[in-house]
């Protein structure tokens, strides 16, 4: 190399664009495109996560994670407990409620009956409140788990602590553990993809992030339409040569950094740059549902030219068939403080058919043995009627980390079971408790990575998802 050449690389970014105005920079620009022409042969278009081995087989390679946020209601949904009509009005006795912390309520407060009517459905006999009419046909697919339990009673914490395995910010997420384990399958679309249908998450972008593993396993946000990403589209004039040619150069800038630094960040820009380059080949065929027949348009109940979260799980389908790893779908709203009726019903009617949709699309597409289908929320909601007249709040639930219920689907889960239970109240665990952390082990386990052996040293610490309290898997779930 030539040393005006070497001279160039040398120098910081900074100093480079800010000279490169003058002759001389201009000089070096014509160096540094020849040598980025040069070296496009060569150029990292693989994906930046190399597939690595399982710890062992596999039943799972991949999950979707419809993360119901704000705790839907599981006395109204899928725990039936007739004891609680006949309390209605009268107070939980106090042996029953213990030292329990609640967010809003007084421990005396009054109980609360389940406010809509539930059935039997299937072959399982699975029991469902009237309000998920998709998912009673699917039950004999599914596997309900009413004994799930947590650590936290606040949202933002109980999020968090549910995809990090820690109640504040800072440590990998759920779907960052997963690429940093198994790599990616796909290099045209990120390996890790969030959606959302709503405002916004209390926990936030610590839902999602990649916490002390460095930021290329952080999560990527997508739009609900449009571009997934903003801008990711080329501007007027752009073609695809010249953004070639940019994208070359600006590359070997930080490809030189990276080798006297050796910062993983710079890696990270490095590779988000890339895969900008090559969502703007990919995404328009990702997002596009024109080719989506009517019948599966129909499935999911899906305006394909309206954000919804329908739409998100019939993108979430179309993610898998590409090799989009993990894929969390965020739909906010389910906090029920008042007129928990009226909020299960709505958010019901947003959620059941698509959820539904989504295990039969797989189904049907040879797909669901091998995708790992995830509903539910933070935590439960309290037997007791949540009321404040100051704050408007009548015929709600509070907050319960003691006892709530989700389900599962494919990947190696024994469809049509329930397990776990709850007293007759829905207080208390009394059959087969599955902690946050047993969850979270059980999910690496079907994606064959063994939760203790999954790890990152950080200042002298060996960190895990699952953390060092005791756990395990719960192998009564496992087909």
């Amino acid at each position: 190399m030539i040393p005006l050449q070497e001279h160039c690389l040398a120098v910081t970014r900074r100093h480079f664009f800010r000279n490169c105005g003058v002759g001389l920079g201009k000089v070096a620009l014509a160096g540094l495109l020849t040598d980025a022409f040069a070296r496009r042969a060569n150029a990292t278009q693989a994906a930046p996560f190399p597939i690595k081995p399982p710890h062992f087989a596999p039943k799972a390679k991949r999950v979707i994670h419809l993360f119901m946020a704000g705790a839907p209601s599981q006395l109204e949904l899928f725990d039936y407990k007739p004891k609680l009509a006949q309390l209605e009005g009268k107070p939980i006795p106090p042996e029953v409620i213990g030292g329990q912390r609640y967010a809003f309520i007084r421990s005396d407060a009054a109980v609360l009956g389940p406010r809509f009517k539930f059935a039997k459905h299937g072959q399982s006999g699975m029991e469902l409140g009237e309000t998920l009419p998709h998912l009673a046909k699917i039950v004999d697919d599914i596997a309900l788990v009413k004994s799930m339990r947590t650590d936290q009673f606040n949202h933002a914490p109980a999020q968090i602590f549910f995809n990090t395995g820690f109640g504040q910010p800072g440590r990998p997420s759920l779907g960052s553990w997963v690429l940093y384990g198994l790599g990616a399958e796909t290099s045209d679309l990120p390996a890790f993809v969030v959606m959302s249908t709503g405002s916004g998450i209390s926990g936030g972008s610590a839902c999602w992030g990649s916490g002390v593993l460095p930021g290329v396993y952080t999560g990527v946000r997508f739009r609900n339409q449009g571009d997934p990403i903003l801008n990711v589209s080329s501007p007027p004039g752009a073609d695809a040569q010249l953004q070639r040619d940019s994208l070359d150069l600006i590359g070997s800038l930080n490809q030189r950094r990276l080798a006297l630094d050796g910062d993983p960040e710079i890696a990270t820009r490095i590779a988000a740059y890339e895969m900008a380059f090559r969502l703007q080949t990919s995404a328009p065929d990702l997002m596009d549902l024109r080719g989506e027949s009517k019948a599966t348009l129909d499935l999911y109940g899906c305006d394909p030219a309206k954000p919804s979260f329908a739409r998100s799980c019939l993108l979430a389908r179309r993610m898998v068939e590409r090799g989009v790893r993990f894929i969390n779908i965020y739909n906010e709203g389910w906090d029920a403080h008042s007129n928990v009726e009226g909020n299960v019903r709505s958010n019901c009617k947003t959620t059941d058919q698509a959820s539904a949709a989504l295990v039969m699309d797989l189904k049907q597409r040879g797909l669901l043995d091998d995708t790992l289908v995830i509903w539910g929320g933070e935590f439960g909601r309290t037997p007791m009627v949540e009321s404040n007249a100051a704050l408007g709040r009548s015929l709600g639930r509070d907050h319960h980390p003691q006892a709530f219920s989700m389900w599962l689907a494919g990947g190696g889960v024994k469809p049509g079971l329930t397990y776990g239970q709850t007293d007759e109240l829905g207080f208390h665990i009394v059959e087969n408790p599955v902690h946050v952390r047993d969850l979270q082990a059980t999910i690496l386990h079907l994606l064959g990575l063994d939760h203790e052996r999954l790890s990152v040293r950080f200042q002298g610490l060996d960190l895990r998802l699952t953390g060092v309290e005791p756990c395990q898997v719960v192998k009564g779930i496992l087909a």
